[in-house]
């Protein structure tokens, strides 16, 4: 097509693409925002039990990146949440666009997992406090709009490596007479998320892991480091003493990478290096060795070994990245509506039968939060609006998705982009649960129960398939 219908095309799609040229400057900045607590004490997520925390262990931040060519900006922040509902995602999106000389679909904003911070949405018995979904919001736009203020001529590459030995898959098929019991009442589960450790027990995982951690890496043309964006399949590892908020090893490793890079902390106080840890696809992925269990560590001692081999690794493979000037810049975004799944008539019915059983040793283990669920979702209006994207950088592509992904999505969205190397940020502009695939959902297991999961059976066919047609938009020259 003719360069006006062309043009028309991207519009029309609801995106902008921009193959760099020579005579076009390509800038990037980063920065942090602090996003910690205020006021105490904060209720925290990542239980089913009401969990107070009175203090921070290290600090809570939310870290972006710009991007900009001279004909697109591009925006990336990474809060230390365990996840950010839409709505907050959105605000700060919008605001942000006010000042940052960028669309609100042209950022991309996530949350890294860690279940020591505290709630930004009402969940289960949390409530969140209204004000400190406003301090994240603020952070998330400071962030951005500094990272904007500190652009300036650079460099980007981007590397890879393996990191095997801290990545599980928890979903595990028991030996014969092991299953338990599920909050519904059922034995009927092929697979349990986090079984009893130990050959005795277990008979195999359910599904893969991918180690790799892929890196981008911004630079001034004298070399000197800006940022670094890495992206591991690898949930919270945990072992964080109560009490207190923590960024788990996503946090850490942002010192970690930082330390390495500036040895001596000679860093630029008017626009400091920024490490960054995005979520991969690790929906089914965490730290636990279940055939060969290890002693238990001592509290952030795990979190502080698994940030220092990954911020190894990836120091070890930077001085093979190649750093390019020129860099094309894109970005596609869409909507999709799936449905909710809907209990049955006689699910409800037991749902209300939990709930008025005074005495829970009656009801099986975390009865009444699926109960409670259960009644959510038969009130619920029957559909979700989910936001995806699809990015390129240079020849890299990333794509988001609002969920916590199991990891085979993930790896065939890698093996199917027409960009090499492609991958995948979860809780990605919103959160909506568990997304495993249908196989995984015939297999059962707490990451397809009704409550933890609520999108439709279909819901991962259906997003691959978009974020395949995004990935073409924007990897068309």
């Amino acid at each position: 097509m003719n360069g006006l219908r062309f043009a028309l095309h991207c519009l029309i799609l609801g995106i902008v693409v921009s193959n760099a040229s020579a005579a076009e400057e390509f800038r990037a900045g980063a920065a942090t925002a602090d996003i910690t607590p205020q006021k105490w004490p904060v209720p925290m997520v990542g239980s089913f039990s009401e969990r107070l925390a009175t203090h921070a262990w290290d600090p809570l931040n939310a870290r972006a990146l710009v991007l900009d060519n001279g004909s697109t900006r591009l925006g990336f922040v990474v809060v230390d949440s365990c996840y950010c509902p839409r709505e907050l995602f959105d605000e700060a999106k919008r605001r942000a666009a006010e000042i940052c000389g960028m669309p609100a679909d042209h950022i991309l904003a996530s949350a890294t997992h860690t279940h020591t911070a505290p709630a930004s949405r009402d969940r289960r018995e949390v409530a969140a406090d209204p004000g400190y979904v406003e301090h994240v919001t603020r952070g998330i736009v400071s962030a951005l709009h500094q990272a904007t203020s500190n652009l300036a001529p650079a460099e980007f590459g981007w590397g890879r490596c393996e990191v095997p030995e801290e990545i599980n898959n928890r979903r595990w098929h028991l030996k014969p007479g092991r299953m338990s019991m599920n909050p519904f009442g059922g034995i009927d589960d092929q697979v349990k998320m986090n079984p009893p450790r130990g050959p005795t027990v277990l008979d195999r995982p359910a599904g893969p892991v991918d180690p790799e951690v892929m890196f981008l890496s911004v630079r001034t043309p004298e070399g000197r480091p800006i940022a670094l964006l890495a992206n591991y399949s690898l949930h919270y590892v945990g072992n964080i003493p109560g009490g207190g908020v923590s960024a788990d090893y996503f946090g850490e490793f942002a010192r970690q990478i930082e330390q390495r890079l500036f040895p001596e902390g000679q860093q630029d106080a008017l626009a400091p290096f920024v490490g960054i840890m995005s979520n991969g696809t690790s929906g089914d992925i965490n730290n636990i060795q279940f055939m060969n269990p290890r002693p238990r560590k001592k509290p952030f001692e795990q979190v502080r070994h698994v940030a220092s081999l990954v911020a190894d690794r990836v120091h070890e493979a930077m001085p093979k990245v190649k750093y390019q000037s020129s860099v094309a810049l894109a970005m596609a975004q869409t909507e999709l509506t799936l449905k909710v799944r809907k209990p049955s008539a006689e699910q409800v019915a037991q749902a209300k039968e939990f709930l008025a059983e005074s005495d829970e040793k009656k009801l099986p283990p975390r009865a009444k939060p699926y109960a409670k669920w259960t009644l959510v979702l038969d009130e619920h209006k029957g559909t979700e609006e989910l936001v995806l994207q699809a990015v390129r950088i240079g020849d890299v592509g990333i794509t988001s998705i609002p969920c916590e992904v199991l990891v085979e999505i993930g790896l065939r969205i890698k093996a199917s982009s027409p960009l090499k190397p492609t991958f995948t940020i979860e809780l990605a502009n919103g959160h909506y649960g568990y997304l495993p695939d249908p196989q995984q959902h015939r297999l059962g297991g707490y990451e397809t129960w009704l409550g933890t999961n609520i999108l439709e059976i279909e819901a991962s066919e259906k997003i691959e398939l978009e974020l395949a047609k995004l990935l073409d938009q924007v990897a068309a020259p």
